[in-house]
């Protein structure tokens, strides 16, 4: 075994190459897989159809598990850096946080196609390989997906084989980790495959530990040479410290002198997940022209989080204010869908529904400090601040404590979504597709405030009907050149993506829409080598974390334009090129509709990524990259001088590698080669994200 990099092209350029079309045997039921023309039908992946990428009126990347493992990618955040049109914002420090095109989601995720909704960091372990999607995709995906959608496409048990593949790795920061992949075919007709993961957390910042464990056992069965059956049950038990980040001074910019202070309670800070997801799909086909499937999702996701943060900062006595709060999730997702594909005379049409049941219950308690009677109390910014254990030492020196005793929120959320679909591609030449479609959502939400104080106490509940069209043009002057015109709608339930509460005037309010339009260019140059581009132009309406209370919610009505271009392929045998850029620019629009001289939140104006990776000779190879990402915005009010800002910055990554023997190869991978102090994302105005200085990680991976 060799372990060679997988052209990124071969999985989002076009399908001209013949090297990149060869259909598997009849043990995988004709699947075409990534690196063919097709993303992998059976993989339920997020176009569900089976359109060659060059036909796909839409923005989309895929990094594949192999080059997650060559890039030394450890998370989404770590996708995200090198994808165009996308940030990562920070998400409270504790969840998986987007922004895509402008807008912020912890929501718009996906497993095999599958909401996964809750706000937790998610493993790669088990990926085969992942989807990032641009622009509202309500067809699809329903509510949500304004801006775009990640969807995680799962490794599954594979029929007639027979292997064991393992990773460890170990960074500089003292974090280990280990990754186990065995599959063993049980008979002609059946197949099991266990993935395993267990990780030590650890990094730059005080404090910070962590644990995470993942087991993912999964089995595939055909029934019939027409019909399989994949199931799947996942245990994440995820641990880590939380790390809000830090304050910005007087100029808007973070306070680089407080590089390494953690504004937190270090014995308190911290987030808990315990999650048990099981998952069936049946696949038939029908003929040779017409394929099914139905899918089973269930998910219990039981998390903790608690933690004290900057709220403000002044910078002429040096004194800190901390507030905090403590909040449960408990949650119970059902999802049953189905799907049929029917590749007709000149249509691929699909047809499907979805029916959504989910249960969450979740609450909130703010702490109350013993000196000032509320869950605010100001330090000096010292490191490590005089704060721990539920006790310490205020700025005017008093002794101080707190509990969590204040209920802030707690309530428990029935929800029913019922949704019907349908799309058709219809093939009007040879050079002229064009593609329409609508979803139905029905979205029906109870909930009932049990917080006696509370203004919305008791039950609330609201019901909407919404119609999600899509339609695109696709024109081919030439096979392996394809020039494309689209539109789409989403929509969000005032509830939120999170959906936590109608309270106030969100109980009579409609759901806010979403519109994108977009043109693009794919273009396969040369052989294995690709470009895309994309014009593309958002209209939101899009509630939002206040920049005074984060806690709560602004209405933000906006407009995002800009263009994304990619390239991406072999160049040659034996150097590999991803580079990306973006450009965004956007305004937040007044009462009397017009632009009021502010900008969405977290917009970098450019953003612009590149990696190459060099096979050397057979047995030796190394990667060259960098991700840089524009200044932006920290909160929506930045219309005046010193608005606090994330500052620009350029992040140097590197890595090398050797194969020992064809099963075993050893690679090192360098992230911030520089050393740049850089500050990421932030998710208010006083908690900006500390990039990781200069590190490495040392991995071993191989079969057995």
């Amino acid at each position: 075994m060799k372990f060679q990099p997988l052209p990124l092209a071969a999985a989002i350029a076009l399908a001209s190459s013949p090297a990149f079309a060869e259909k598997q045997n009849k043990n995988i039921d004709e699947e075409i897989i990534t690196k063919g023309n097709y993303l992998s039908v059976e993989k339920v992946n997020s176009i569900k159809t089976p359109t060659p990428i060059i036909d796909v009126p839409q923005s989309l990347s895929i990094i594949t598990s192999e080059q997650i493992t060559e890039r030394g990618i450890t998370s989404i955040r770590g996708i995200i850096d090198y994808t165009p049109g996308v940030n990562t914002s920070q998400g409270e420090g504790h969840r998986d946080a987007v922004v895509f095109r402008g807008v912020r989601s912890t929501a718009d995720f996906y497993l095999d196609g599958n909401r996964d909704d809750v706000q937790y960091y998610r493993g790669l372990y088990n990926v085969e390989q992942v989807e990032v999607l641009r622009g509202p995709n309500a067809l699809l995906f329903g509510r949500g997906g304004t801006g775009g959608i990640i969807n995680r496409v799962s490794k599954k048990a594979e029929l007639g084989a027979q292997f064991n593949s393992y990773k460890t790795a170990a960074n500089t920061f003292g974090g280990v980790g280990v990754e186990v992949d065995t599959n063993l075919a049980t008979s002609e007709t059946s197949a099991v495959r266990l993935n395993t993961m267990y990780e030590r957390l650890e990094n730059h910042r005080d404090f910070f530990d962590g644990d995470r464990l993942g087991i993912n056992p999964t089995a595939r069965f055909e029934l019939s040479e027409d019909t399989t059956l994949d199931l799947s049950y996942e245990y994440a038990d995820h641990e880590r410290f939380i790390d809000r980040g830090i304050p910005t001074g007087a100029d808007g910019r973070p306070v680089e002198a407080f590089e390494d202070t953690v504004f937190a309670d270090p014995d308190v800070n911290l987030t808990t997940l315990k999650a048990h997801t099981f998952r069936a799909a049946l696949q038939h086909n029908f003929s040779d022209s017409v394929k099914g499937n139905a899918s089973l999702f269930y998910g219990d996701y039981d998390k903790l989080y608690q933690n004290f943060y900057a709220q403000a900062y002044n910078p002429a006595t040096n004194v800190v204010t901390l507030d905090g709060y403590v909040d449960t999730t408990d949650r119970q997702n059902l999802i049953l869908s189905t799907n049929v594909v029917a590749e007709l005379d000149k249509h691929t049409i699909i047809v499907g529904s979805e029916y959504i049941d989910t249960s969450s219950d979740q609450d909130r308690f703010n702490p109350v400090f013993s000196t000032t009677g509320n869950d605010r109390e100001q330090f000096l910014a010292t490191r490590p601040l005089n704060f721990s254990g539920g006790t310490g030492v205020n700025a005017a020196g008093q002794p101080t404590s707190y509990t969590f005793s204040d209920l802030n929120d707690d309530t428990r959320v029935s929800l029913d979504v019922f949704s019907l679909y349908i799309q058709d591609q219809i093939e009007i030449s040879e050079q002229l597709d064009i593609l329409v479609g609508a979803r139905f959502d029905s979205f029906d939400i109870e909930v009932n405030n049990v917080d006696p104080d509370s203004s919305s106490f008791g039950v609330r509940t609201r019901k909407d009907t919404e119609v999600s069209p899509r339609a695109g043009i696709i024109y081919k002057p030439q096979e392996n050149v394809s020039i494309y015109a689209s539109y789409s709608e989403s929509f969000l339930p005032r509830s939120g993506e999170q959906f936590a509460n109608i309270n106030g005037n969100n109980n009579a309010l409609d759901p806010d829409t979403f519109e994108n339009r977009e043109i693009g260019l794919k273009w396969d140059f040369a052989e294995g080598l690709s470009f895309t581009a994309a014009l593309f132009e958002n209209e939101q309406s899009s509630p939002q974390p206040a920049d005074n209370d984060p806690s709560t919610l602004d209405v933000i009505d906006s407009e995002i334009s800009g263009f994304e271009l990619q390239l991406a392929g072999q160049v040659n045998d034996s150097w590999y090129v991803s580079a990306n850029y973006s450009n965004l620019d956007g305004d937040r629009i007044g009462s009397d509709g017009l632009p009021n001289g502010s900008v969405p939140r977290e917009l970098p104006e450019n953003t612009f990524s590149i990696w190459n990776t060099f096979q050397v000779n057979d047995v030796f190879g190394f990667g060259i990259g960098a991700t840089y990402q524009d200044d932006s915005f920290i909160t929506n009010s930045n219309s005046g001088a010193n608005a606090p800002i994330l500052p620009s910055y350029t992040r140097v990554d590197a890595s090398v590698y050797y194969d020992v023997s064809d099963d075993l190869r050893i690679q090192l991978n360098i992230e911030n080669l520089t050393d740049e102090l850089y500050f990421p994302n932030s998710h208010s105005t006083h908690q900006a994200t500390v990039g990781a200085p200069i590190n490495a990680m040392l991995t071993v991976t191989g079969k057995f």
